[in-house]
Protein backbone atom coordinates (compact mmCIF):
# COMPACT_ATOMS: atom_id res chain seq x y z
CA UNK A 1 0.00 0.00 0.00
CA UNK A 2 1.19 3.50 -0.83
CA UNK A 3 0.50 5.58 2.26
CA UNK A 4 -0.34 9.27 2.08
CA UNK A 5 1.60 11.77 4.17
CA UNK A 6 -0.39 14.90 4.99
CA UNK A 7 1.55 17.82 6.45
CA UNK A 8 -0.15 20.72 8.22
CA UNK A 9 1.33 24.17 7.57
CA UNK A 10 0.45 27.74 8.47
CA UNK A 11 2.83 29.93 6.48
CA UNK A 12 4.31 30.35 3.00
CA UNK A 13 7.64 28.97 4.29
CA UNK A 14 5.86 25.97 5.79
CA UNK A 15 4.03 25.31 2.53
CA UNK A 16 7.30 25.39 0.59
CA UNK A 17 9.05 23.13 3.11
CA UNK A 18 6.25 20.55 3.03
CA UNK A 19 6.36 20.41 -0.76
CA UNK A 20 10.17 20.25 -0.81
CA UNK A 21 10.12 17.36 1.67
CA UNK A 22 7.71 15.35 -0.44
CA UNK A 23 4.34 15.74 1.30
CA UNK A 24 1.56 13.98 -0.57
CA UNK A 25 -1.09 16.39 0.67
CA UNK A 26 -1.19 19.67 2.61
CA UNK A 27 -3.52 20.76 5.38
CA UNK A 28 -3.47 24.55 5.08
CA UNK A 29 -4.11 26.60 8.21
CA UNK A 30 -3.22 29.74 10.03
CA UNK A 31 -2.20 29.74 13.70
CA UNK A 32 -1.18 26.11 14.18
CA UNK A 33 -0.16 27.02 17.72
CA UNK A 34 -3.92 27.36 18.35
CA UNK A 35 -4.73 24.06 16.67
CA UNK A 36 -5.16 25.63 13.24
CA UNK A 37 -7.53 28.35 12.02
CA UNK A 38 -8.80 29.28 8.56
CA UNK A 39 -5.85 30.32 6.36
CA UNK A 40 -5.55 33.81 4.94
CA UNK A 41 -6.61 34.66 1.39
CA UNK A 42 -2.98 35.20 0.43
CA UNK A 43 -1.86 31.81 1.73
CA UNK A 44 -4.79 30.16 -0.06
CA UNK A 45 -3.72 31.82 -3.31
CA UNK A 46 -0.16 30.54 -2.89
CA UNK A 47 -1.39 27.05 -2.06
CA UNK A 48 -3.54 26.97 -5.19
CA UNK A 49 -0.27 26.68 -7.16
CA UNK A 50 0.94 23.67 -5.15
CA UNK A 51 1.71 20.46 -7.07
CA UNK A 52 -0.15 18.36 -4.46
CA UNK A 53 -3.73 18.46 -3.13
CA UNK A 54 -4.38 21.11 -0.48
CA UNK A 55 -7.09 20.88 2.19
CA UNK A 56 -7.99 24.18 3.88
CA UNK A 57 -8.91 24.27 7.55
CA UNK A 58 -12.26 25.98 8.12
CA UNK A 59 -12.23 27.26 11.70
CA UNK A 60 -13.00 30.93 12.34
CA UNK A 61 -11.69 31.11 15.91
CA UNK A 62 -9.76 29.23 18.56
CA UNK A 63 -11.52 27.19 21.25
CA UNK A 64 -14.24 24.59 20.94
CA UNK A 65 -16.38 23.63 17.99
CA UNK A 66 -19.90 24.65 19.06
CA UNK A 67 -20.61 27.31 16.45
CA UNK A 68 -23.18 30.11 16.62
CA UNK A 69 -25.18 31.29 13.61
CA UNK A 70 -22.72 34.01 12.60
CA UNK A 71 -19.78 31.61 12.83
CA UNK A 72 -21.56 29.09 10.62
CA UNK A 73 -22.23 31.81 8.05
CA UNK A 74 -18.56 32.83 8.20
CA UNK A 75 -17.48 29.23 7.59
CA UNK A 76 -19.81 28.94 4.59
CA UNK A 77 -18.20 32.06 3.12
CA UNK A 78 -14.74 30.63 3.79
CA UNK A 79 -15.62 27.31 2.14
CA UNK A 80 -16.91 29.13 -0.93
CA UNK A 81 -13.65 31.10 -1.13
CA UNK A 82 -11.62 27.88 -0.94
CA UNK A 83 -13.69 26.39 -3.76
CA UNK A 84 -13.20 29.48 -5.94
CA UNK A 85 -9.45 29.33 -5.34
CA UNK A 86 -9.37 25.78 -6.67
CA UNK A 87 -8.08 23.93 -3.61
CA UNK A 88 -8.87 20.24 -3.27
CA UNK A 89 -10.99 20.34 -0.15
CA UNK A 90 -11.79 21.53 3.34
CA UNK A 91 -11.26 20.35 6.90
CA UNK A 92 -14.41 20.93 8.95
CA UNK A 93 -16.17 19.94 12.15
CA UNK A 94 -19.04 21.08 14.36
CA UNK A 95 -20.16 19.85 17.76
CA UNK A 96 -23.02 20.09 20.21
CA UNK A 97 -21.98 20.18 23.86
CA UNK A 98 -24.78 19.04 26.15
CA UNK A 99 -25.01 17.54 29.65
CA UNK A 100 -24.89 14.08 28.07
CA UNK A 101 -21.63 14.84 26.28
CA UNK A 102 -20.25 16.17 23.02
CA UNK A 103 -21.75 14.96 19.74
CA UNK A 104 -21.48 15.93 16.10
CA UNK A 105 -23.82 18.83 15.25
CA UNK A 106 -25.48 17.26 12.23
CA UNK A 107 -27.50 20.35 11.30
CA UNK A 108 -24.38 22.49 11.03
CA UNK A 109 -22.38 19.72 9.39
CA UNK A 110 -25.04 19.30 6.69
CA UNK A 111 -24.87 23.02 5.92
CA UNK A 112 -21.08 22.97 5.68
CA UNK A 113 -21.03 19.81 3.56
CA UNK A 114 -23.67 21.27 1.25
CA UNK A 115 -21.57 24.41 0.76
CA UNK A 116 -18.52 22.21 0.12
CA UNK A 117 -20.25 20.15 -2.57
CA UNK A 118 -17.59 18.97 -5.03
CA UNK A 119 -14.75 19.37 -2.53
CA UNK A 120 -12.92 16.66 -0.62
CA UNK A 121 -13.86 16.69 3.09
CA UNK A 122 -11.95 15.82 6.25
CA UNK A 123 -13.64 15.75 9.66
CA UNK A 124 -11.14 17.29 12.06
CA UNK A 125 -10.21 16.51 15.65
CA UNK A 126 -13.50 17.69 17.11
CA UNK A 127 -14.13 13.94 17.22
CA UNK A 128 -11.49 13.67 19.95
CA UNK A 129 -13.84 15.51 22.32
CA UNK A 130 -16.53 12.84 21.94
CA UNK A 131 -17.09 9.93 24.29
CA UNK A 132 -18.74 8.01 21.44
CA UNK A 133 -16.53 8.50 18.38
CA UNK A 134 -17.96 5.42 16.68
CA UNK A 135 -21.33 7.07 16.13
CA UNK A 136 -19.53 10.13 14.76
CA UNK A 137 -17.64 7.88 12.34
CA UNK A 138 -20.93 6.54 10.99
CA UNK A 139 -22.32 10.06 10.68
CA UNK A 140 -19.22 11.42 8.95
CA UNK A 141 -19.25 8.55 6.48
CA UNK A 142 -22.93 9.16 5.74
CA UNK A 143 -22.21 12.86 5.19
CA UNK A 144 -19.65 11.96 2.54
CA UNK A 145 -16.41 12.82 4.34
CA UNK A 146 -13.35 11.01 3.00
CA UNK A 147 -11.41 10.83 6.25
CA UNK A 148 -11.32 11.66 9.94
CA UNK A 149 -8.27 13.18 11.61
CA UNK A 150 -7.94 11.88 15.15
CA UNK A 151 -5.53 11.33 18.01
CA UNK A 152 -7.85 8.73 19.49
CA UNK A 153 -9.19 11.17 22.06
CA UNK A 154 -5.76 11.68 23.63
CA UNK A 155 -3.06 14.33 23.58
CA UNK A 156 -1.15 12.32 20.97
CA UNK A 157 -1.90 9.51 18.56
CA UNK A 158 0.49 7.25 20.46
CA UNK A 159 -1.44 7.76 23.69
CA UNK A 160 -4.72 7.25 21.85
CA UNK A 161 -3.59 4.12 20.03
CA UNK A 162 -6.17 1.78 21.58
CA UNK A 163 -9.07 4.00 20.57
CA UNK A 164 -7.59 4.62 17.13
CA UNK A 165 -7.43 0.87 16.63
CA UNK A 166 -11.09 0.59 17.62
CA UNK A 167 -12.05 3.48 15.34
CA UNK A 168 -10.17 1.99 12.39
CA UNK A 169 -11.89 -1.36 12.85
CA UNK A 170 -15.29 0.31 13.10
CA UNK A 171 -14.73 2.42 9.98
CA UNK A 172 -14.06 -0.80 8.07
CA UNK A 173 -12.86 1.01 4.97
CA UNK A 174 -15.96 3.21 4.66
CA UNK A 175 -13.94 6.27 5.68
CA UNK A 176 -10.23 6.65 6.44
CA UNK A 177 -9.10 7.14 10.02
CA UNK A 178 -5.99 9.32 9.77
CA UNK A 179 -3.84 9.36 12.92
CA UNK A 180 -2.39 12.72 13.88
CA UNK A 181 -0.91 14.63 16.85
CA UNK A 182 2.61 13.93 18.03
CA UNK A 183 3.49 11.94 14.92
CA UNK A 184 7.26 11.83 14.47
CA UNK A 185 9.98 9.55 13.18
CA UNK A 186 10.11 8.03 16.67
CA UNK A 187 6.38 7.30 16.95
CA UNK A 188 5.42 6.56 13.35
CA UNK A 189 6.67 2.94 13.14
CA UNK A 190 4.46 1.87 16.05
CA UNK A 191 1.45 3.63 14.53
CA UNK A 192 2.01 1.87 11.23
CA UNK A 193 2.37 -1.52 12.92
CA UNK A 194 -0.75 -1.08 15.05
CA UNK A 195 -3.07 0.66 12.60
CA UNK A 196 -1.78 0.03 9.07
CA UNK A 197 -3.12 3.49 8.16
CA UNK A 198 -3.65 4.56 4.56
CA UNK A 199 -3.04 8.19 5.55
CA UNK A 200 -0.95 9.86 8.26
CA UNK A 201 -1.01 13.49 9.45
CA UNK A 202 1.97 15.34 10.94
CA UNK A 203 3.40 18.80 11.39
CA UNK A 204 7.02 17.70 10.74
CA UNK A 205 8.14 20.79 12.58
CA UNK A 206 10.52 22.04 15.23
CA UNK A 207 10.03 24.74 17.87
CA UNK A 208 10.39 28.29 16.61
CA UNK A 209 10.06 30.50 19.68
CA UNK A 210 10.13 34.23 19.26
CA UNK A 211 13.10 36.08 20.71
CA UNK A 212 13.68 39.55 22.05
CA UNK A 213 10.93 42.06 21.40
CA UNK A 214 9.04 39.59 19.19
CA UNK A 215 8.47 37.33 22.18
CA UNK A 216 8.12 40.14 24.70
CA UNK A 217 5.39 41.89 22.76
CA UNK A 218 3.49 38.65 22.07
CA UNK A 219 3.96 38.83 18.30
CA UNK A 220 4.72 35.10 18.19
CA UNK A 221 2.99 32.52 20.41
CA UNK A 222 5.04 30.44 22.80
CA UNK A 223 4.13 27.21 21.01
CA UNK A 224 5.08 28.37 17.51
CA UNK A 225 6.81 25.81 15.31
CA UNK A 226 8.39 25.77 11.86
CA UNK A 227 7.87 23.08 9.21
CA UNK A 228 11.11 21.31 8.35
CA UNK A 229 11.63 19.82 4.88
CA UNK A 230 14.14 17.23 6.11
CA UNK A 231 11.68 16.02 8.76
CA UNK A 232 8.96 15.73 6.12
CA UNK A 233 11.31 13.69 3.94
CA UNK A 234 12.19 11.42 6.86
CA UNK A 235 8.54 10.67 7.55
CA UNK A 236 7.96 10.02 3.87
CA UNK A 237 10.79 7.46 3.84
CA UNK A 238 9.30 5.66 6.84
CA UNK A 239 5.93 5.47 5.10
CA UNK A 240 7.53 3.98 2.00
CA UNK A 241 9.43 1.20 3.80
Amino acid sequence: MTRILEICVDSPDGLAAAIEGGADRIELCSALALGGLTPTAGLIALAARAPVPVMAMIRPRAGGFDWNADEVTAMEVEIAAVARAGLAGVVIGATRSEPGGVTLDLAVMRRLVSTARGLDITLHRCIDLMEDPLTAIDQAADLGASRILSSGGAASATEGLARLRQMTAHAAGRIAIMPGAGVSAATLPALIEALDPAEVHASASHPDPGTGAIARFGFQPEGARRTDAATVAGLKRLLRT
